[in-house]
């Protein structure tokens, strides 16, 4: 008794010191505080995975002019008002900067009673791109007018107990699926009328209340929510049509399926198996009739798999099965039931599996849902090569399917932000879109998600700590290209404090010759076969040349963006150093027998990646460049060969070949670039409809580091690049190599930059147009032309 006396007794002296200081707050400090509190279920567990409904009633005298409410949950949440759907959220986020989404209600709210409900749920550990304090909801009016309905102990709310997750099929396991769980709707258990209170059984109560919600830099916090608003637009929500079924048991005809109703009898079991024709991010809806106690299973794959575990052409079906995530729906009988997973669902290809008992289901529709970040495609390529078409097509479908509330590595097993990822997925939306929004969203995450040690976490939002400390390299140059490609020096500047104490770190391991000493962690370069685990061989202490060269990279990136906005001191000090690195590659790791640099001084082994950074960096001198290219695509690629003996190397993938592209650009070869793009065309060729995590055997099937040649058709082929920050000069150097035409649109900051080619035996003439108060040069055979804003036809030589 006196225990608990004396808790009650701290949690009253709290309270009245917090109304206390509250009272003595200025008023911009009292602005931070929401009236509004963190609300939750007084009887389901907060911190395991459980899905939660909530909802309040309010009587308003007349249809308001408008109605701004600011919302959040933990985890995640979807907002409805009069049955219907506002929106979900929040965007991924870490608990130092939770995001909140605000909504006008004003054009669904009406005079008299109205209903505001959510759903909410939390997955608990699962999945890992989910960072999770504990299971709440909140929703705070914008002004006193709209405080009638602020989350407070006038809600109530409901545990619903016909949602579940389902364990991750042990097949999928083994591929590291850490994505959303499976999901089982049991509807004879759901809560199928949870947001019309007129109709209503559920089980309601008063909700717990956890704590005034508060802004984030708030003088008083009551819970670890600190909220800013989601800088992020809603994302995609688009009809899209079900696939067509390629294969079909237990059921006499369904060729009209989805198009038309399909019955299933009582006592039987049915499967369809139906192929949407491209990799897909999307809800699926399917709504039944009847069917009590029947169970629907829907699997869905990015591709089949034949009796030897692989994928093969993924166009082709017959031998092979099926294997992915596995959501389940069990009907109650009644009339049109609609089943939809709580989180959206990657497929190509999606299996419904159907068993009746004693009642015939009637299946009445399936359609989907599209959904992700709102990317428009704003840029054009095409060329006389048809070839080149569905390159840029599955490229920008790879892009769009990884991005959503944040850029992700894969739609289907992770759905993580990988700094490595990002860095390219970033440029292609600049390029592509003219959209950074997402960009910056990742940028700063990467800035928050900075450890003690001074490096940023490889991955962010993540609820399990993985360091890279390669990737926070990379972040340095994520940096760096978006003050090229879009600007905004204040935005710029607010990130150096956070490159420094990366650089710093990086600083106290270079070895006195130069060379970068043993990285701990997971010093993560590339998935090439003989690269342990993705990562270049080190000596006992260290040495790696493609570490030391990404560190090369980082350097100068780091030095420039100090001259121009921080600290000239500091950016002198990255020069010196960037010079011990480049002197301690080319003296300890360039072997003159092969004419090519090694790993590490023992020169024991060697990469392509070494040498396509050395050319890239100009650590390679000027004049071995072109065949130190050649000598390592003679390894690879067709069409290209050696001079001399060639020692066994470890291949760059399909990731790496990014900084490929900008090797092979710089040493002069830009028009061999078409010449690279075999590993495309055969993705092409087995059916893929986004770009593979790796060659084959491939676990994920759309990984947007892939997607890269998008970027290098508008910057190498039709050479539209920032000459300086934002797009305010521009330099456009084409490499056609042996295309006859290219059509090209750049859209940027300043806005569309058009560059046309056309090859005629007198030459190439060029049609260019660039934006208002934008000059630039137009690069060809060496030689510079003055570009002038409007439009110019040029011909070349």
């Amino acid at each position: 008794m006196k225990i608990k006396f004396f808790a009650i007794a701290s949690i009253a002296f709290l309270v009245a010191v917090e109304i206390r200081a509250s009272a003595q707050l200025p008023p911009e400090a009292l602005r931070a505080l929401w009236k509004a509190q963190w609300i939750t279920s007084p009887s389901a567990p907060l911190r395991d995975s459980v899905v939660l409904h909530f909802r309040k009633l309010l009587e308003i005298p007349e249809a308001p002019e408008h109605f701004v409410v600011h919302v959040s949950a933990d985890a995640q949440f979807i907002l409805w008002v009069n049955q219907q759907e506002i929106g979900r959220g929040p965007a991924r986020s870490d608990l130092a900067h939770w995001r909140y989404e605000t909504y006008d209600l004003a054009k669904v709210l009406h005079a008299g009673r109205n209903e505001i409900s959510a759903t909410v749920w939390n997955f608990g550990v699962v999945p890992l791109a989910q960072i999770t304090d504990r299971t709440g909801f909140v929703l705070e009016g914008d002004t006193a007018s709209e405080a009638v309905a602020n989350t407070d102990s006038t809600w109530e709310v409901e545990d619903e107990k016909g949602i579940h997750t389902l364990p991750t099929p042990a097949d999928l396991d083994r591929w590291y699926y850490v994505a959303e769980p499976a999901e089982r709707i049991d509807g004879s258990v759901f809560d199928w009328s949870w947001n019309n209170a007129t109709s209503s059984h559920g089980k309601w109560q008063k909700p717990v209340l956890i704590g005034e919600a508060s802004l984030r830099g708030a003088a008083l916090q009551n819970n670890n929510w600190q909220l800013m608003p989601d800088p992020l637009p809603p994302m995609q929500m688009e009809l899209t049509p079900a696939g067509r079924v390629v294969r079909a048991t237990g059921i006499q005809s369904s060729a009209d399926f989805p198009g038309s109703p399909l019955e299933i009898p009582a006592h039987s079991k049915a499967s369809l198996l139906l192929d949407q024709s491209h990799l897909i991010t999307a809800y699926p809806e399917l709504t039944v009739t009847g069917g009590a106690q029947s169970t629907v299973r829907l699997t869905y794959a990015e591709a089949l798999f034949d009796s030897y575990g692989q994928k093969g052409n993924r166009n082709e079906i017959a031998g092979k099965n099926i294997i992915g995530i596995v959501d389940e729906f069990l009907p109650d009988g009644a009339q049109g039931r609609r089943f939809t997973p709580l989180v959206w669902r990657t497929w190509r290809y999606l299996q419904l599996d159907i068993t009746t008992a004693d009642q015939p289901l009637r299946i009445d529709n399936l359609r989907y849902w599209f959904t992700a970040f709102p990317f428009e495609e704003r840029a054009h390529f095409s060329s006389n090569d048809p070839s080149l078409t569905p390159i840029w097509e599955i490229g920008w479908r790879t892009a769009r399917l990884d991005a959503h509330d944040t850029y992700m590595d894969t739609p289907y097993y992770e759905r993580m932000q990988y700094i490595g990822d990002t860095r390219i997925q970033a440029l292609i939306s600049y390029a592509v879109a003219s959209d950074d929004r997402l960009a910056r969203q990742a940028i700063q995450a990467f800035n928050d998600s900075r450890v003690p040690d001074g490096l940023t976490r490889s991955r962010y939002p993540s609820s399990v700590t993985q360091m890279i400390p390669t990737f926070s390299l990379l972040w340095v140059g994520m940096l760096h290209d978006f003050w090229m490609y879009r600007g905004d020096d204040e935005f710029v500047r607010a990130q150096i404090p956070g490159t420094r104490t990366v650089m710093d770190w990086f600083l106290d391991k270079q070895r006195p010759d130069g060379l970068m000493g043993n990285i701990i962690w997971w010093p993560f370069v590339d998935w090439g076969t003989d690269f342990a685990f993705g990562m270049p061989p080190q000596d006992a202490d260290g040495g790696s040349s493609p570490i030391t060269l990404q560190y090369i990279e980082a350097l100068r990136y780091a030095a420039e963006l100090e001259s121009n906005f921080g600290d000239p001191v500091r950016a002198q000090r990255y020069r010196e150093a960037d010079s011990r690195a480049v002197a301690g590659v080319r003296k300890l790791c360039w072997n003159d027998s092969y004419g090519l640099l090694a790993d590490t001084p023992a020169q024991k082994h060697y990469s392509q990646h070494a040498n396509i950074l050395g050319v890239w960096l100009d650590v390679i001198p000027a004049e071995k460049q072109k065949d130190v290219l050649t000598k390592i695509l003679s390894a690879s690629d067709g069409g290209f060969a050696a001079s001399g003996s060639v020692p066994e190397m470890t291949k760059a993938t399909y990731y790496f070949r990014f900084y490929l592209a900008r090797a092979v650009d710089h040493a002069g070869l830009g028009d061999r670039y078409l010449d690279l793009l075999k590993p495309w065309r055969d993705m092409v060729a087995r059916g893929l409809t986004t770009w593979a995590e790796q060659p084959e055997p491939t676990r994920s099937d759309a990984h947007a580091w892939s997607a890269h040649p998008n970027f290098d058709f508008l910057t190498i082929v039709a050479g539209i690049r920032p000459k300086t920050p934002g797009f305010s000069s521009v330099t456009i150097e084409p490499h056609l190599g042996g295309l006859k035409n290219v059509v090209s649109v750049v859209p940027t900051p300043k806005g569309s930059i058009e560059a046309s080619f056309r090859s005629d035996p007198a030459g190439v003439d060029a049609e260019i147009a660039l934006p208002p108060n934008v000059t630039g040069g137009l690069v060809w055979k060496g030689q510079t032309m003055v570009l002038h804003a409007g439009r110019q036809h040029v011909q070349l030589p």
